[in-house]
């Protein structure tokens, strides 16, 4: 879950700034108020908005930001919907990750419809159309979208080389066609090597989870986990492959596996956009080169994290906060957020942007704007996510995962996951 981590490398240098979308969008176009006014910003992880923050302020002298800033997703969502049972203590304006939106739509009364409070101009439709749905109920538009993280694989082509596997981005694309054909050339690049395939099993199974038309619940936000025939099937492959030696069985965003990228303790590694910052800050400036990113991926794509900005009924200043949530949510901000995190726009102008598209990502060698443009039009419709959808993940099946590196069969460990899931959806 925690889809961002310390994502602190660029992906691009910017050369400009792109069309402004309208007067309501540009901070300085109007005054707020007559006297000062103090907002508050809640997000976790990196959004890349230390730069945007101080922009704002200075484009809008008589507003001034608060932003707090926790580490992890688990933790702060927690404490999010703490504060929305007891009705205070909420910021102005709060980030919501994905897997968390479901909880927050069925609480839509505790926050504010953005079509209603919020810039005039700024329509549901200046979002990819699956986007903005996400975050729509009863006709309320509860967030602004922020990122999304359209799927791609990253890999080290020196260790492919050594593995005799094709390196360069088009000779590797055979090699994930498929999870089929991801999981074979595995097979034949752990006789070859003392390094893993991939991370961890709990990253592998996340990402081919996120592609399933189905997850864990339906739209009737039922539990199908036990009768959805494709997670067990996904829950299979995995954990055969890890069962083969394939899996470094590495933590995700532990210290081990931040070391593990320097020291190539595996080869591929599964890339949300996200990724690449992670990857740079991880593996360092003496393995750029080394690693590459190609828009090959099994199964075709898909998407994996993305949140959004929402304002609470709470809050005193529910349109300027809901102003503040549009300026950073702008295509011009979210490309400048690319730039600092890799964190993907969700909105279409920002996609299509030349300053998005065109800068090369001097670590990967490639024009990521790009490619994970072109990820993100494979992605026809999100996956929907239930209540307790991100709670399952974070907190069942990537510790199931875990366990069954460290052991557990596959089969009582699926155990586990049925049980568990069960309780949080009660």
């Amino acid at each position: 879950m925690f889809r961002r981590a310390l994502a602190l490398g660029a992906a691009v240098t910017l050369s400009g700034g792109i069309a402004a979308c309208g007067s309501s969008d540009e901070p300085g176009g109007e005054t707020p108020s007559d006297g000062p006014v103090e907002l508050t910003l809640g997000t976790f992880t990196e959004f890349g908005y230390e730069d945007l923050i101080k922009e704002y302020e200075s484009l809008n002298p008589n507003v001034k930001i608060k932003h707090n800033k926790t580490g992890q997703g688990g933790p702060y969502h927690q404490q999010l919907f703490t504060k929305l049972g007891a009705g205070s203590g909420l910021e102005d304006v709060v980030a919501i990750e994905e897997g968390h939106l479901s909880d927050v739509l069925s609480k839509a009364s505790l926050f504010n419809n953005l079509l209603e409070i919020g810039p005039a101009d700024v329509k549901a439709d200046r979002w990819l159309d699956w986007k903005s749905g996400q975050a729509t109920k009863d006709g309320k538009l509860i967030g602004y979208g922020t990122d999304v993280g359209p799927l791609a694989m990253c890999y080290r082509k020196d260790m492919f080389e050594a593995a005799g596997l094709p390196s360069d981005p088009e000779g590797v694309k055979p090699l994930f066609e498929t999870w089929d054909a991801y999981f074979a050339a595995g097979d034949k690049f752990i006789e070859k090597s003392d390094a893993a395939w991939y991370d961890s099993s709990a990253q592998i199974f996340n990402a081919m989870h996120n592609q399933l038309p189905t997850g864990f619940f339906d739209t009737s936000d039922q539990l199908v986990i036990e009768s959805n025939a494709d997670i067990r099937n996904n829950w299979n492959k995995v954990t055969a492959a890890t069962g083969r030696g394939q899996s470094a069985k590495l933590t995700a965003f532990s210290n081990e596996w931040n070391s593990g990228f320097k020291s190539g303790a595996f080869a591929t590694k599964t890339c949300p956009s996200w990724m690449l910052g992670v990857i740079k800050a991880q593996a360092g400036d003496e393995n750029k080169g080394k690693w590459a990113v190609t828009d090959a991926f099994p199964g075709g794509g898909g998407n994996w994290g993305g949140s959004f900005l929402a304002v609470p009924t709470q809050s005193k200043n529910p349109k300027e906060a809901a102003k503040l949530a549009a300026w950073l949510t702008a295509p011009e901000q979210q490309i400048k957020a690319f730039a600092k995190t890799g964190n993907f726009p969700s909105q279409k102008q920002a996609q299509a942007a030349p300053e998005l598209l065109e800068p090369t990502n001097d670590y990967f060698g490639v024009k990521a704007g790009e490619l994970y443009a072109k990820q993100a039009q494979k992605v026809g419709k999100a996956q929907y996510k239930g209540p307790g959808d991100g709670r399952i993940q974070e907190n069942v099946t990537s510790p199931a995962l875990q366990s069954v590196e460290q052991g557990t069969s596959p089969d009582d460990a699926w155990g586990q996951v049925i049980d568990g899931a069960k309780k949080i959806a009660k």
